[in-house]
């Protein structure tokens, strides 16, 4: 269902307001140069910073432009089940193909808590789910058992792993079934990922290189393992730079320099990168050959 490069979309804002127009031709531009889907409203979209209108202004204007042509995995996940749910319930109306739910932070539930979370969540749901796992922001970490556990639910058909760890994907193949689709959160780690069972990226670095994180998915796809590795090579330094700062600071100002004029806008408590990422970005954006 799931594969290859998925960007997880920045939110552009203008004065701000969700710059609808910036988005619309953001996601034209994903589509055509090969994304394989987008996720709108995760991480790197600002989600935390949006209110439920403006959540449902970006979902909505992503799957309008989308048209079906890429799947749309609208980030709805919370640290309120039932919160969670509500929001799942929206995008599927919205026109969401799919949704992300993201391991409950702050509260730090139990395994049984989050197993019984991600259950309500698949019970409610008109659409399948994606996990997502980052335990560097969550603090909580799904464990391979309890990942195993939940995807005998229909509805729970994907895990986003971005727990740094590339042996779970080994290990996740062997509690969820070879069927489970696994998709890395994490860019630098994505060719061992993928060479681990992976089936692709939902991807940071693809908002500014989106035709080169397609090449070098669809690479691995087609066995050419030396090119991507040379695509690995090249995006690298791209993949480190855009956390320098905060994220997604440094994509938004690495967008800014691929396509002139896109909003680098960010909401507090998220500020500008600093002059010391922006170097870094410039660097690694002349390596990628993008500038």
């Amino acid at each position: 269902m799931f594969f290859g490069s998925i960007p997880a979309l920045v939110t552009p804002f203008s004065d701000q307001c969700v710059d609808e127009d910036s988005l619309s031709a953001f996601v034209d531009w994903q589509i055509e140069q090969g994304s394989n889907g987008l996720v709108p409203c995760g991480t790197t979209g600002e989600v935390a910073t949006l209110n439920a209108d403006e959540h449902r202004k970006v979902i909505a204007t992503v799957v309008r432009v989308a048209n079906g042509r890429v799947p749309v995995i609208a980030g709805t996940g919370t640290y309120n089940t039932q919160a969670s749910i509500e929001r799942t319930r929206a995008a599927a109306d919205l026109g969401a193909d799919a949704v992300l739910a993201v391991v409950p932070y702050y509260n730090k539930p139990s395994q049984a808590g989050l197993a019984a979370h991600f259950t309500a969540i698949a019970d409610a749901s008109p659409v399948p789910v994606v996990v997502y796992n980052v335990p560097s922001r969550t603090v909580a970490d799904i464990s391979v058992e309890t990942l195993g556990e939940i995807a005998k639910h229909p509805k729970i058909v994907a895990v986003k792993d971005a727990t740094g760890n590339l042996a779970r994907v080994s290990a996740q193949r062997i509690a969820c079934g070879k069927d489970f689709c696994q998709l890395s959160g994490n860019d630098d780690m994505a060719l061992g990922f993928n060479a681990m069972g992976g089936r692709g990226c939902i991807s940071v670095t693809a908002n500014v290189a989106p035709k080169l994180c397609s090449e070098f998915q669809k690479a691995m796809t087609n066995n050419q393992w030396l090119l991507a590795l040379e695509l690995q090579d090249r995006l690298y330094p791209l993949h480190a730079a855009l956390f320098t700062d905060a994220s997604p600071a440094p994509t938004k100002y690495a967008l800014s320099r691929v396509r002139p004029g896109f909003p680098v806008e960010l909401r507090l408590p998220l500020v500008e990168a600093s002059e010391a990422s922006k170097r870094a970005v410039d660097a690694a954006l002349e390596h990628a050959g993008l500038i």
